[in-house]
């Protein structure tokens, strides 16, 4: 089976603390293989998500919201 890449938009992130926080709370979601991150200080980073099953948009959300950041957006 394929793996599935997820990408999202992340508001808020400035620094490799930021990013350490986000990947922790995404890579402990059931079905999470690799969280990659391409931080943009203060502007929009962007998550990878690489899954062997489908996660919702709602606890990919939820994950990015407990780290304390923002989604902007969603795109598979």
């Amino acid at each position: 089976m394929e793996p599935i890449l997820t990408n999202v938009s992340i508001s808020g992130m400035t620094c490799g603390h930021c990013v350490n926080a986000v990947t922790e709370e995404l890579t402990s979601l059931k079905g999470v293989d690799d969280v990659s991150i391409d931080l943009n200080a203060g502007g929009i980073s962007t998550a990878t998500i690489k899954s062997h099953m489908h996660i919702s948009d709602a606890e990919i959300g939820e994950a990015i919201a407990e780290a304390g950041y923002v989604v902007v957006a969603n795109e598979a």
